[in-house]
């Protein structure tokens, strides 16, 4: 399953929008409203829970300096990615697209595909705000 966001606009250079997505404390604050827990459980991890979900573990997978950050399901019972592809389009400004990759059943895509992009798309339009 393959989930991408349109693209944000962010009012931050590339640099500093990669900078702010490198340090995962930052994503507390592009989590949408119902969020029900979060922590950061080291640089590398951190734990969120929305309302009436169970908890998830994202853990940084790879990265490529002021372009792309990779983040991915730290347990391997529900194996995912959320890629946040950043490009420059001028001084202060860039742009961010999230995406989602996983691989999962027919019946589990279905259940989690509109939650699952509900969420990504929040996390899209909140960094914009940033």
């Amino acid at each position: 399953m393959f989930i991408e966001t349109p693209k944000a606009a962010v009012s931050k250079s590339q640099t500093e929008t990669f900078e702010f997505l490198s340090d995962l404390a930052n994503f507390e604050q592009l989590m949408p409203e119902n969020i029900d827990k979060f922590e950061v459980l080291n640089e590398n991890r951190f734990l969120f829970a929305l309302k009436g979900m169970p908890e998830i573990v994202l853990e940084r997978k790879t990265e490529t300096p002021h372009s792309q950050i990779v983040l991915g399901a730290a347990s391997e019972k529900l194996p995912f990615t959320l890629t946040a592809d950043i490009a420059d389009l001028q001084d202060h400004k860039s742009e961010v697209t999230l995406s989602f990759s996983g691989e999962f059943n027919a019946m589990m895509a279905m259940m989690i595909k509109n939650p699952i992009t509900n969420f990504i798309n929040t996390l899209a339009t909140n960094l914009a705000k940033i």
